[in-house]
């Protein structure tokens, strides 16, 4: 793997891999430059072809590329699952199956249990974390992931730890009223994540909200994105890809999978 990649630091067993890609390690020319691995944002396909491929070859597993629409539908993956699959997250117990997530702003989650049975992935951005009726993605993967890897036993939440990658940071997602009352409706504790603006709008932190999302389920292991300005995407520019600071712009992935 490229040394520039971030790999997680959380106490995850050693047969759970995962790993976040950054710009660095590909082949993509500017404004792509170098490691995309998003085939819908313009880039030329031989280039993301090649990126996907190095990916692929560096994990030593198959990433499923989902076709992300911000929504809440959680896909289980199998070998046979085809990339392009429609669905904000995903999970699997096969060994040599990437869950993966294409970011470039949103936040990207992982999910494993204490004792590695299986992995999950699920992208957040304002939209899936709102949800409908007070039910976001998070809320979603968790449902399915705790059936897959747990079979509902006790104490289910507190054997799930959590990881989570580079997204916006808390000073750089400017947006309006509405966002924040999306968010709040439902989940009044988000209003904390919220800082207004002089001129009526307001600074959201996406990650904050995630680990209040995820405490809520019961999860107390969350490891990652602290919301400081290391993990910004649109503030580290040479590192991150950021569709709100460049418009064109690739996207990174972030895998997570069982190598045993």
């Amino acid at each position: 793997m490229h040394a520039d990649w971030l790999r997680p630091d959380w106490p995850a067993p050693a047969h759970v891999r995962a790993v976040c890609t950054t710009r660095s390690g590909g082949v993509s020319a500017a404004p792509y430059d170098s490691f995309n691995l998003g085939d819908h944002v313009g880039d030329n396909p031989a280039h993301v072809a090649a990126n996907r491929a190095a990916l692929q070859s560096a994990l030593g597993a198959r990433p499923v590329f989902l076709n992300q629409v911000h929504g809440c539908d959680v896909v289980q993956l199998s070998h046979h699952t085809p990339d392009g699959t429609v669905a904000d997250a995903c999970l699997t117990d096969q060994r040599h199956l990437a869950c993966t997530i294409m970011v470039a702003d949103c936040l990207p989650v992982l999910l494993t249990t204490r004792d590695g049975r299986a992995v999950a992935a699920a992208h957040a951005g304002w939209r899936g974390l709102a949800g409908q009726d007070g039910v976001g993605v998070l809320a979603q993967t968790y449902k399915a992931f705790s059936a897959l890897a747990l079979m509902n036993k006790a104490q289910v939440a507190t054997e799930i730890i959590a990881w989570l990658g580079p997204c916006i940071g808390p000073k750089a997602f400017e947006v309006g009223p509405e966002v924040r009352a999306a968010c709040v409706l439902q989940h009044a504790n988000a209003a904390s994540c919220f800082v207004p603006l002089p001129h009526g709008k307001w600074l959201a932190d996406l990650a904050g909200m995630a680990r209040l999302r995820l405490q809520a389920l019961g999860l107390t292991q969350i490891d990652g994105n602290d919301s400081s300005a290391a993990w910004c995407t649109v503030g580290n520019a040479s590192r991150f890809f950021s569709h709100r600071r460049d418009r064109v712009s690739g996207r990174l992935g972030c895998s997570i999978w069982l190598e045993r």
